[in-house]
């Protein structure tokens, strides 16, 4: 074609597809991201806690400073299902993009906020009280952003393909664990976990990152439209002279209560089995076992770099097999394995060790990488994002956040080094009996969910 012909102009389907495309490019990205500030902040503070205990919890015990780091950390759960309730009711009456564009606002602001506090040599035990109000906030709004993130991405989805867009969102998870393991790794062996950088300056830095990366996002969000399923909705219910509900969450529990009791039965195993596979294993290697933390690590590297891959492959089979069938069988799974896979651990070889991680990881990412679609596709429009956030944020309040806690206890408790495994199987057990009962909505429209 020569330069001074005219561009060939394409037709109105080619261009709203190329369009639709690329707006699901935008909504992907953005909810990737907003996740993954929120993820990137869970792993730093978990890493670098020893650090901010020196910080904000000074003391002669270092145990017991540490514990009182963790323990902000593990009070922030408490407040995920109030912050799911409210922005649940948002989202789902003033839009997804309302909701996604002010949480991330609240979530990254007080993050960076972190990052500013004085310690407790500044301004004695206000230090703490600031930091337990600033996780608070943070975690409030971070209950509403997984949810949200896979509700707006599902709702722009193509239908058959659904279940690998909604593994972005747990993608982002693993990405922001990652990421923020090895930052404190970095850090740790360049300056020393001790030294003057790290302590007075170096634990403030993923925490200020969230500033700058809450505000892209939001800015992506703010020039989005609200989801086209979310639209039409709502322009349904203006042709018929009605408006949305002022408190879905009441519709929730009073239309859909067996359906949001069956989703938070899949969410239990979700959350204990994040936890105990990514966060208490490599602890239980290194406390229980004596095993080498240096070897340890480099599992639970190795093991986030898999789940990350697992993760989209589970998505993207799921479109094929359903979502209720990959559940099924990550619960059945975690029923088989969690019992010999403890037995394999205690031989303290490196590659068994390895090994028995990997294919726990397998089975978390069956369950991880279709959980959100199945949510989404769980839950009418008026409710979806009520339905998946309470149930989800609820899970992980009461047995996600206690997890490793109860895993050391149960151990402590009946001196069995295996204990927890029999914890992770009556929990699979749960999930199991809840797949059973629920129905399958794969590659269904997702205005067609009553």
């Amino acid at each position: 074609m020569n330069a001074d012909q005219p561009r060939p102009i394409h037709n109105e389907a080619e261009l709203t597809e190329a369009e639709k495309h690329k707006t699901l490019k935008k909504v992907v990205f953005s909810s990737f991201l907003g996740n993954f500030i929120e993820w990137f902040d869970y792993a730093s503070y978990s890493y670098l806690a020893t650090v901010i205990a020196l910080v904000f919890f000074p003391g002669e015990d270092k145990m017991v400073s540490t514990m009182m780091t963790f323990g902000v950390f593990a009070l922030a759960f408490l407040v995920r299902p109030l912050g799911a309730i409210f922005w649940g009711n948002m989202g789902d009456k003033k839009g997804r993009k309302w909701a996604l564009s002010i949480s991330i606002l609240m979530m990254s602001g007080a993050t960076f906020l972190i990052g500013c506090l004085p310690g407790y040599a500044v301004i004695g035990v206000g230090a703490p009280l600031l930091l337990l109000l600033m996780r608070m906030v943070q975690s409030f709004s971070a209950s509403g952003e997984y949810a949200g993130a896979a509700t707006f991405i599902a709702e722009y989805s193509p239908k058959n393909h659904r279940g690998f867009y909604c593994s972005m969102v747990p993608a982002s998870t693993a990405v922001g664990l990652l990421v923020g393991s090895l930052f404190a790794t970095w850090m740790f062996n360049t300056f020393g976990a001790t030294s003057d950088f790290v302590v007075d300056w170096g634990w403030r830095i993923p925490f200020w990152l969230a500033g700058p990366l809450g505000y892209i996002t939001h800015y992506i969000r703010e020039h989005l439209e609200d989801s086209p399923v979310y639209e039409k909705m709502q322009a349904e219910l203006a042709e018929k002279g009605m408006k949305s509900e002022d408190k879905p969450i009441r519709t929730l529990f009073k239309k859909h209560f067996r359906v949001l009791a069956i989703s938070f039965g899949a969410c239990v195993l979700n959350a204990v089995g994040f936890y105990a596979v990514l966060t208490y294993l490599p602890n239980y290697l290194e406390a229980t076992l004596n095993y080498d933390p240096g070897q340890a690590s480099i599992i639970t590297t190795i093991v986030l770099v898999v789940y990350i891959g697992f993760i989209f492959l589970s998505g993207r089979i799921s479109d094929k097999f359903g979502r209720k069938k990959m559940l099924i069988t990550a619960a059945a799974g975690f029923v088989v394995f969690t019992i010999p896979a403890f037995w394999l651990l205690n031989t303290l070889d490196f590659f068994t060790i390895l090994v028995v991680e990997l294919v726990m990881c397998l089975m978390l990412t069956i369950n991880d990488g279709t959980l959100s679609s199945y949510l989404c596709e769980t839950f009418p429009t008026d409710v979806r994002y009520s339905g998946f956030a309470l149930s989800f944020n609820l899970a992980n309040a009461i047995f996600g956040g206690s997890a490793s806690f109860i895993s050391f206890w149960l151990i402590d408790l009946t001196g069995n080094a295996i204990a927890p495994a029999w914890y992770m199987v009556a929990i699979a057990v749960v999930a199991f009996i809840a797949m059973c009962m629920t129905h399958d909505h794969s590659g269904k429209k997702l205005d067609d969910v009553k």
